[in-house]
């Protein structure tokens, strides 16, 4: 994918005259380094960090950057990535892990089932997902709703694939396109477009995107994909331990809803209120996606541990535990900053413009296809997004940033695979051979990508 798509842009912009042998290696740099990313992380199984750091490395080094110079860059990068970003992955994942340790998101959901039909079961699950996707990474998401799905497909008696397809579209598209999750964030950040705005824009591609790769998909493919009943897996899936007492439906919502609308309200006063206002610095101050979060956390500290009765040290335990699995999230984040940068300071990205301008190839296609080349090679939408977002930052100027952006996203949930640990993660929840993950999953993968994109394209010639 990567060879010949920059083939085809050397192609055209040799043709405008304009190509240099000091570009040539610029091309062949930016090849090597993703190559070595790929290789690292799909053959070799070494991890998306220290694959992302030697492929910068092998980036810098082809192109000719000094090695001094080359480490400064790499660990600029890093640094500032995970400064801007990694907090915000920290205390997303605070809110997360507070929500489903006070029982707060399994009030949500047994809520809200209970004001379903057999026949709205599979649109349920997808506000189920999306609502418990918002602060939650994909793994825990799956983690959580897959005893909400055995044990609805159980009782109603219904496929596993008509109830499970729409929840995994629901938590999938978030992951891909809504921040605070690790690749919007790090395409916001690399993008330097308004969070907020790419937050709502995000909802508003997601949600026609999760109903035709989920209820309608789930539908037809659960006619033609047979698995055994959901009984059989009512052993196997993880046992949640609820507490005594749980936060109520509206307090939970509230809790996930509110970063929401304060990063909104900023847009919001951006686009409405003067800047001398109280009411604009108010916003603009609350609205800051890290104030947001944090006041948030705080807030769900209060209502969310006192709504489950937890003391002081239950909640320090809660806060605590949801750190260190993220650790490995914030180092791949971190790292995909530091190639950033490098893709910066070499004078890739000043290369990747011209060519692009000499191909005359749409800025929004072509962070879409670099970030679908690299999601099916490496297996990794976080890589996907952090490396596209790089490459594309320069193509900014005069185009829809948020846009942008979100076609990164889109392209990073191309067919997941076997390279990809969320394949599996499916594939044994739900007790598929690997042929019927393949039919399932990456298929609704793939609907999620390509129907994004187009709802993308169609919002970028209206906005």
């Amino acid at each position: 994918m990567s060879h010949s798509l920059f083939g085809s842009l050397a192609g055209a912009s040799t043709e405008a005259g304009t190509w240099t042998a000091h570009d040539t290696r610029l091309l062949v740099a930016a090849v090597a380094g993703i190559a070595v990313i790929v290789v690292l992380i799909s053959w070799a199984k070494l991890h998306p960090f220290l694959s992302l750091a030697l492929g910068a490395a092998t980036l810098g080094v082809v192109a000719g950057m000094p090695f001094g110079d080359l480490v400064e860059t790499f660990t600029k990068g890093l640094g500032k990535t995970v400064g801007d970003v990694g907090l915000l992955v920290a205390l997303g994942a605070m809110l997360g892990k507070l929500l489903t340790d006070t029982g707060g998101a399994g009030q949500i959901v047994e809520t809200v089932l209970r004001r379903t039909t057999r026949r709205t079961l599979p649109w349920a699950m997808v506000f189920i997902a999306a609502l418990l996707g918002l602060p939650m990474f994909f793994e825990v998401g799956v983690v959580l709703l897959v005893p909400v799905v055995v044990m609805v497909a159980s009782r109603s008696q219904q496929p596993m694939l008509r109830i499970g397809i729409p929840a995994l579209a629901g938590l999938s598209i978030l992951h891909g396109l809504v921040p605070p999750h690790p690749g919007p964030l790090a395409a916001v950040d690399a993008l330097r477009v308004d969070l907020g705005l790419t937050l709502a824009l995000g909802v508003v591609v997601a949600i026609p995107t999760a109903i035709v790769a989920g209820p309608l998909f789930g539908s037809h493919i659960a006619r033609r994909v047979d698995l055994p009943p959901a009984t059989h897996l009512l052993g196997t899936t993880p046992e949640q331990v609820a507490p005594e007492r749980r936060p109520g439906f509206v307090a939970s919502v509230a809790m996930l809803l509110l970063p929401v609308v304060l990063m909104l309200g900023k847009s919001l006063a951006d686009l409405t209120l003067p800047e001398d206002s109280a009411g604009y610095r108010v916003l603009d101050t609350v609205g800051t996606p890290v104030v947001a979060l944090m006041l948030t956390v705080l807030i769900a500290i209060v209502v969310l541990g006192g709504g489950a009765r937890f003391g002081r040290d239950r909640l320090s335990d809660v806060i605590g535990g949801s750190l260190p699995a993220i650790a490995g999230i914030i180092l791949i984040v971190g790292a995909g900053g530091g190639f950033k940068q490098t893709l910066v300071d070499s004078g890739v990205n000043t290369m990747i413009t011209d060519v692009a301008s000499g191909a005359h190839l749409s800025p929004l296609v072509l962070g879409w296809l670099i970030a679908v080349g690299i999601r099916v090679a490496t297996g990794s939408a976080t890589v996907a997004t952090i490396s596209a977002a790089g490459m594309v930052a320069p193509l900014v100027t005069g185009m829809p940033p948020a846009q942008g952006a979100l076609a990164i996203g889109s392209g990073s949930l191309f067919l997941s695979h076997v390279n990809d640990a969320g394949f599996w993660l499916v594939k044994e929840y739900f007790g598929m051979t690997v042929g019927q993950t393949l039919r399932t999953w990456s298929v609704m993968e793939t609907l999620l990508s390509v129907v994004s994109f187009a709802v993308i394209l169609g919002l970028s010639t209206v906005l």
